[in-house]
């Protein structure tokens, strides 16, 4: 495993990357980002996760985070990860809305028999490429790639209008997360 990307000091903002095994796009649909943020919420809620930006994209998502000090940013993510896994899995077995079901059930499944760590499923690549901040000249080069992740891809026109993405709250709106500002 390469040494290049590693989780350091809880006290310093991290850029990182989670994304979808075969980079499917489960997050093409409202309900599972809502999973997402409805997660982030508790962990900030509750398990001392510190969100500064970020943005949910079609097959993986940008956050710049550090920990409030209840437990690692490591540990914090790695949770995060593990449980919803779970639940985005279970939603996705149940949700007969879904069209393409058969085919993310199929690659979820298919990811989980290469994996060491869980035979059944496997949702998120294992790689979250954290990324210290350690000057506000990378601070701010982070938040503006995030920001404008959705722009580029062509999800929308102006980063603010972006539901699922800090963006908006940056901008003076109210957004889904309880999201900590940069200084």
């Amino acid at each position: 495993m390469s040494t290049k990307y590693r989780f350091s000091d809880n006290e310093i903002p991290h850029f990182v990357t989670l994304s979808l095994v075969e980079w499917i796009d489960l997050f093409s649909r409202e309900r599972y980002k809502e999973i997402i943020i409805d997660n982030l919420n508790h962990c900030i809620k509750n398990k001392g996760l510190i969100v500064y930006a970020y943005v949910i994209m079609p097959n993986h998502m940008h956050m710049i985070v550090k920990s409030g000090g209840i437990q690692s940013l490591a540990e914090l993510i790695r949770d995060f990860k593990r449980y919803t896994a779970k639940i985005l899995y279970e939603r996705l077995k149940s949700d007969h809305k879904e069209s393409r079901r058969g085919w993310l059930m199929r690659i979820i499944e298919e990811e989980a028999q290469k994996s060491s760590s869980n035979k059944k499923f496997k949702v998120w690549r294992h790689e979250s490429h954290p990324v210290v901040l350690e000057t506000n000249a990378m601070i701010e080069d982070r938040l503006h790639y995030i920001h404008n992740n959705p722009v580029r891809s062509g999800i929308c026109f102006s980063a603010a209008d972006y539901k699922y993405s800090s963006a908006c709250q940056y901008s003076g709106e109210i957004g889904p997360l309880a999201l900590s500002f940069m200084d």
